[in-house]
Protein backbone atom coordinates (compact mmCIF):
# COMPACT_ATOMS: atom_id res chain seq x y z
CA UNK A 1 0.00 0.00 0.00
CA UNK A 2 0.93 3.74 -0.76
CA UNK A 3 1.44 5.87 2.06
CA UNK A 4 3.06 8.79 0.31
CA UNK A 5 3.57 10.14 -3.38
CA UNK A 6 4.94 12.96 -4.51
CA UNK A 7 5.17 14.36 -7.98
CA UNK A 8 7.60 16.97 -9.60
CA UNK A 9 7.13 18.72 -6.32
CA UNK A 10 8.92 21.95 -6.33
CA UNK A 11 9.28 25.03 -3.49
CA UNK A 12 10.52 28.16 -4.28
CA UNK A 13 11.56 30.90 -1.96
CA UNK A 14 11.27 34.08 -3.42
CA UNK A 15 12.51 33.34 -6.92
CA UNK A 16 15.12 30.64 -5.46
CA UNK A 17 13.99 27.57 -6.01
CA UNK A 18 14.71 25.08 -3.19
CA UNK A 19 13.42 21.97 -4.35
CA UNK A 20 13.18 20.93 -7.49
CA UNK A 21 10.86 18.57 -9.46
CA UNK A 22 11.51 15.67 -6.32
CA UNK A 23 9.55 12.57 -7.31
CA UNK A 24 8.87 9.82 -4.67
CA UNK A 25 6.83 7.39 -3.25
CA UNK A 26 6.89 5.23 0.18
CA UNK A 27 5.09 2.15 0.99
CA UNK A 28 4.11 -0.04 4.06
CA UNK A 29 6.81 -1.28 5.53
CA UNK A 30 9.70 0.79 4.86
CA UNK A 31 11.76 2.52 7.12
CA UNK A 32 13.37 5.63 4.41
CA UNK A 33 16.39 7.70 5.63
CA UNK A 34 16.19 11.17 4.02
CA UNK A 35 19.88 12.26 4.33
CA UNK A 36 22.00 15.29 2.98
CA UNK A 37 24.25 18.13 4.03
CA UNK A 38 22.65 21.62 6.08
CA UNK A 39 20.53 23.49 3.52
CA UNK A 40 20.09 20.62 0.58
CA UNK A 41 16.18 20.98 1.88
CA UNK A 42 15.68 18.17 3.74
CA UNK A 43 12.52 19.90 6.20
CA UNK A 44 11.57 21.95 3.51
CA UNK A 45 10.41 18.77 1.28
CA UNK A 46 8.93 17.19 4.41
CA UNK A 47 6.95 20.43 4.97
CA UNK A 48 6.15 20.62 1.57
CA UNK A 49 4.85 17.19 1.27
CA UNK A 50 2.61 17.84 4.25
CA UNK A 51 1.13 20.47 3.09
CA UNK A 52 2.49 23.06 5.56
CA UNK A 53 4.16 25.18 2.77
CA UNK A 54 3.18 26.22 -0.23
CA UNK A 55 4.61 24.05 -3.16
CA UNK A 56 4.34 23.23 -7.15
CA UNK A 57 3.51 19.89 -7.98
CA UNK A 58 1.88 17.06 -6.33
CA UNK A 59 1.45 15.79 -2.88
CA UNK A 60 -1.34 12.73 -1.85
CA UNK A 61 -0.99 13.82 1.90
CA UNK A 62 -0.92 17.98 0.98
CA UNK A 63 -4.23 17.22 -1.08
CA UNK A 64 -5.40 15.41 1.71
CA UNK A 65 -8.36 17.51 4.62
CA UNK A 66 -6.52 18.75 7.61
CA UNK A 67 -8.75 16.32 10.17
CA UNK A 68 -7.84 13.22 7.13
CA UNK A 69 -4.31 13.88 6.93
CA UNK A 70 -4.34 13.39 10.89
CA UNK A 71 -5.12 10.33 10.68
CA UNK A 72 -2.74 9.53 7.71
CA UNK A 73 0.55 10.90 9.21
CA UNK A 74 2.36 11.71 12.55
CA UNK A 75 4.36 14.63 12.12
CA UNK A 76 7.53 14.93 14.33
CA UNK A 77 9.09 18.68 13.55
CA UNK A 78 12.54 19.55 14.47
CA UNK A 79 11.67 21.77 17.16
CA UNK A 80 11.59 19.93 20.60
CA UNK A 81 10.62 22.38 23.11
CA UNK A 82 7.50 21.40 25.04
CA UNK A 83 6.32 24.76 26.39
CA UNK A 84 3.01 23.37 28.57
CA UNK A 85 3.46 22.38 32.64
CA UNK A 86 1.44 18.73 31.66
CA UNK A 87 2.54 15.75 32.50
CA UNK A 88 4.88 13.37 30.11
CA UNK A 89 1.41 11.21 29.68
CA UNK A 90 -0.64 13.92 28.81
CA UNK A 91 2.03 14.82 26.12
CA UNK A 92 1.99 11.70 24.88
CA UNK A 93 -1.90 10.86 24.88
CA UNK A 94 -2.02 14.45 22.06
CA UNK A 95 -0.72 11.43 19.74
CA UNK A 96 -4.70 10.09 19.75
CA UNK A 97 -6.30 13.31 19.06
CA UNK A 98 -7.05 12.42 15.45
CA UNK A 99 -8.85 9.44 16.01
CA UNK A 100 -11.53 11.38 18.63
CA UNK A 101 -14.39 13.28 17.86
CA UNK A 102 -14.66 16.96 19.36
CA UNK A 103 -15.47 16.43 23.33
CA UNK A 104 -14.68 12.99 23.39
CA UNK A 105 -13.06 11.14 25.80
CA UNK A 106 -10.32 8.89 25.72
CA UNK A 107 -10.76 5.02 25.38
CA UNK A 108 -9.41 2.03 26.34
CA UNK A 109 -7.58 1.65 23.24
CA UNK A 110 -6.62 5.02 23.34
CA UNK A 111 -4.57 4.40 26.48
CA UNK A 112 -2.96 1.14 25.34
CA UNK A 113 -1.65 2.92 22.67
CA UNK A 114 -0.01 5.70 25.07
CA UNK A 115 1.21 3.10 27.41
CA UNK A 116 2.97 0.84 24.07
CA UNK A 117 4.48 3.81 23.59
CA UNK A 118 5.76 4.78 26.70
CA UNK A 119 7.09 1.30 26.95
CA UNK A 120 8.23 1.86 24.02
CA UNK A 121 10.86 4.78 24.24
CA UNK A 122 11.96 4.27 27.89
CA UNK A 123 9.12 6.59 29.76
CA UNK A 124 7.61 4.84 32.69
CA UNK A 125 9.57 6.06 34.79
CA UNK A 126 8.92 9.51 33.97
CA UNK A 127 4.94 9.13 33.12
CA UNK A 128 3.82 11.56 36.16
CA UNK A 129 6.33 13.83 35.83
CA UNK A 130 5.81 17.91 34.27
CA UNK A 131 7.28 17.31 30.75
CA UNK A 132 9.00 20.80 31.04
CA UNK A 133 11.05 19.30 33.92
CA UNK A 134 12.57 16.89 31.39
CA UNK A 135 16.25 17.27 29.70
CA UNK A 136 16.13 18.20 26.07
CA UNK A 137 16.80 14.79 25.14
CA UNK A 138 14.17 13.10 27.73
CA UNK A 139 11.64 16.05 25.92
CA UNK A 140 12.86 14.70 22.10
CA UNK A 141 11.72 11.14 23.40
CA UNK A 142 8.31 12.15 25.07
CA UNK A 143 7.92 13.82 21.74
CA UNK A 144 9.00 10.65 19.82
CA UNK A 145 6.09 8.30 22.06
CA UNK A 146 3.42 10.71 20.99
CA UNK A 147 3.91 10.00 18.04
CA UNK A 148 4.23 6.68 17.91
CA UNK A 149 1.12 6.76 19.90
CA UNK A 150 -0.77 8.33 17.22
CA UNK A 151 -0.42 5.10 15.25
CA UNK A 152 -0.90 6.79 11.99
CA UNK A 153 -0.50 4.32 8.98
CA UNK A 154 2.83 6.46 8.10
CA UNK A 155 5.41 9.12 10.44
CA UNK A 156 7.63 11.58 9.26
CA UNK A 157 10.17 12.50 11.65
CA UNK A 158 12.63 15.45 11.15
CA UNK A 159 15.94 14.57 12.84
CA UNK A 160 14.44 12.54 15.94
CA UNK A 161 17.31 11.51 16.96
CA UNK A 162 19.00 14.92 17.33
CA UNK A 163 20.58 15.78 20.75
CA UNK A 164 19.88 12.15 22.34
CA UNK A 165 22.62 9.82 23.57
CA UNK A 166 23.72 6.77 21.38
CA UNK A 167 21.49 4.58 23.50
CA UNK A 168 18.60 6.26 22.37
CA UNK A 169 19.34 7.22 19.04
CA UNK A 170 19.64 3.22 18.34
CA UNK A 171 16.36 2.82 20.71
CA UNK A 172 14.38 5.59 18.82
CA UNK A 173 15.65 3.89 15.42
CA UNK A 174 14.82 0.75 16.65
CA UNK A 175 10.80 2.00 17.86
CA UNK A 176 10.61 3.33 13.91
CA UNK A 177 11.47 -0.06 12.24
CA UNK A 178 8.96 -2.14 14.68
CA UNK A 179 6.56 0.08 13.18
CA UNK A 180 7.73 -0.52 9.77
CA UNK A 181 7.76 -4.20 10.51
CA UNK A 182 4.19 -3.62 11.66
CA UNK A 183 2.92 -2.26 8.36
CA UNK A 184 3.62 1.62 9.10
CA UNK A 185 5.57 3.24 6.96
CA UNK A 186 8.74 6.43 8.20
CA UNK A 187 10.20 8.33 6.81
CA UNK A 188 13.25 10.28 8.44
CA UNK A 189 15.92 12.71 7.81
CA UNK A 190 19.32 12.06 9.73
CA UNK A 191 22.59 13.55 9.78
CA UNK A 192 24.48 10.85 11.30
CA UNK A 193 25.09 8.39 8.36
CA UNK A 194 26.29 5.19 10.16
CA UNK A 195 23.13 5.43 12.01
CA UNK A 196 21.00 5.45 8.58
CA UNK A 197 23.15 2.79 7.19
CA UNK A 198 22.35 0.81 9.89
CA UNK A 199 18.68 0.92 10.55
CA UNK A 200 16.87 2.34 7.07
CA UNK A 201 15.58 0.11 4.66
CA UNK A 202 15.76 2.61 2.11
CA UNK A 203 18.07 6.01 1.72
CA UNK A 204 17.37 9.10 -0.31
CA UNK A 205 19.85 11.35 -0.70
CA UNK A 206 19.45 15.12 -1.19
CA UNK A 207 21.85 17.38 -2.87
CA UNK A 208 20.79 21.10 -3.83
CA UNK A 209 16.94 20.45 -3.34
CA UNK A 210 17.50 17.29 -5.47
CA UNK A 211 17.00 13.55 -5.23
CA UNK A 212 20.87 12.72 -5.83
CA UNK A 213 20.17 8.84 -5.08
CA UNK A 214 17.32 7.19 -3.81
CA UNK A 215 18.25 3.18 -2.75
CA UNK A 216 19.39 0.99 -0.38
CA UNK A 217 21.86 2.26 2.09
CA UNK A 218 24.74 0.45 0.20
CA UNK A 219 23.72 1.53 -3.02
CA UNK A 220 23.68 5.10 -2.08
CA UNK A 221 26.39 6.18 0.02
CA UNK A 222 29.00 5.14 -2.29
CA UNK A 223 32.84 6.68 -2.16
CA UNK A 224 31.80 8.81 -5.51
CA UNK A 225 28.38 9.93 -4.07
CA UNK A 226 29.06 10.07 -0.29
CA UNK A 227 32.45 12.58 -2.00
CA UNK A 228 30.23 14.95 -4.25
CA UNK A 229 27.43 15.34 -1.85
CA UNK A 230 29.19 15.58 1.77
CA UNK A 231 32.94 16.54 0.82
CA UNK A 232 33.80 13.25 2.92
CA UNK A 233 35.78 9.94 2.18
CA UNK A 234 34.35 6.99 4.20
CA UNK A 235 34.99 3.47 4.99
CA UNK A 236 31.79 1.17 4.31
CA UNK A 237 31.34 -2.70 3.49
CA UNK A 238 28.75 -5.32 3.79
CA UNK A 239 28.80 -7.74 7.16
CA UNK A 240 27.26 -10.34 8.40
CA UNK A 241 24.82 -8.15 10.62
CA UNK A 242 24.14 -5.64 7.60
CA UNK A 243 26.10 -2.65 6.12
CA UNK A 244 28.58 -0.61 8.35
CA UNK A 245 29.54 2.73 6.97
CA UNK A 246 31.65 5.29 8.89
CA UNK A 247 32.95 8.61 7.77
CA UNK A 248 36.19 8.90 7.43
CA UNK A 249 37.70 12.90 6.25
CA UNK A 250 37.16 15.24 4.83
CA UNK A 251 38.19 15.46 0.97
CA UNK A 252 39.59 18.26 1.04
Amino acid sequence: MMLLSLHNLSVKRGRKRVISEVDLTLGQGEVVGLVGPNGAGKTTLMRAALGLIPADGQSSLAALSARARGKAVAWMPQSREIAWSVTVETVIRLGRTPHLRAGQKQRPEDQAAVDRAIEQMGLDRFRDRPATQLSGGEQARVLIARSLAQEAPLLIADEPTAGLDPAHQIAAMRSFTQAAAQGRGVLVSLHDLGLAARHCTRLIVLHNGKIAADGLPQDTLTPSIVKTVFGITAFSQITDKGFVFQALDLTS
